[in-house]
């Protein structure tokens, strides 16, 4: 029988765990070229106007969501990575708050509400659909839905302990340092792959299994392009473009992609006016 897994419990364990909060303080660029493509095109539709930026960590985003606009909010629910993004953008409006819980944030307000890195997917599908309904409701009509999902056909999903192994290099030195550093490692991501696996669960659509990052301390949602797509035109969200992790290129929305993970780019409708 499938053991039911908090993901919650676990992943902001492993947010908050020391290894986490030195590794997560020294980014400030972006993850990936897909990354990039859907902030730029997202960009031209929002400078100048307010902006949020959900699942700040420590500071990645900060300096890249400020550029188009000084009229900047920045949350995160791990205090200690908020701690560090307080002390690297002293004058930035960061605030300790759950994305599924937003209820201290005007509604209709945001041009653009971004959650980077795949950080939707550390809850557990109903709560991803909290937080986007929450996303919904602070952004203005017309306004811009910018997150990202680990993709449920790309090669992230099922990662089996060998990711841990080291990679082969001819060079006996480099082969060597590969081999004490996968040893230091190892003990821990077995552990925590036997542990977490237990939970993996697919319903079709969707999966939650344990992920190869942090040595499988996180557990995580992977969701299909298709069911992407459902859940927001449930929640009344137009799908308008969607950008793979490998490269800058879209991707149609009514096709599959084998990226790592995905871009998405919703808007929230316009009301139409009463005849």
């Amino acid at each position: 029988m499938t053991r039911e897994i908090d993901l919650d419990t676990i992943n902001r364990a492993t947010w908050g765990s020391r290894e986490s909060l030195r590794s997560y303080a020294l980014e400030s660029t972006w993850t990936d070229p897909g990354e990039e493509a859907a902030f730029e095109w997202v960009a031209k539709h929002c400078t100048g106007a307010p902006v949020l930026d959900i699942g700040v960590g420590a500071g990645r985003t900060v300096g890249l969501m400020r550029a188009i606009s000084t009229d900047y909010v920045g949350v995160d629910y791990t205090p200690g990575l908020l701690d560090r993004a307080r002390a690297r953008f002293p004058d930035a409006d960061l605030r300790n708050m759950d994305a599924r819980d937003m209820s201290s944030l005007p509604s209709d307000h945001f041009a653009l509400a971004m959650f980077s890195y795949n950080g939707i997917d550390s809850v557990d599908y109903e709560d991803r659909v909290r937080i986007l309904s929450e996303m919904r409701r602070v952004v203005r009509p017309g306004g811009y839905l910018l997150f990202s999902s680990h993709n449920r056909h790309g090669p992230g999903y099922g990662e089996r302990i060998w990711k841990l192994m080291p990679r082969f290099t001819p060079n006996p030195v480099r082969l060597g340092w590969r081999t004490l550093q996968s040893l230091r490692v190892l003990p821990v991501g077995i552990y925590n792959y036997l542990r977490h696996s237990r939970g993996n669960r697919d319903f079709g659509g969707y999966a939650i299994a344990v992920g190869a990052a942090h040595n499988f301390g996180i557990m995580i949602v992977y969701m299909t392009l298709a069911e992407q797509k459902r859940q927001l035109e449930a929640l009344g969200l137009e799908l308008d473009i969607v950008f793979g992790s490998t490269d800058a290129q879209p991707i149609s929305p009514d096709s599959d992609s084998n990226a790592w993970w995905l871009h998405f780019i919703a808007r929230k409708l316009v009301p139409s006016m009463p005849q």
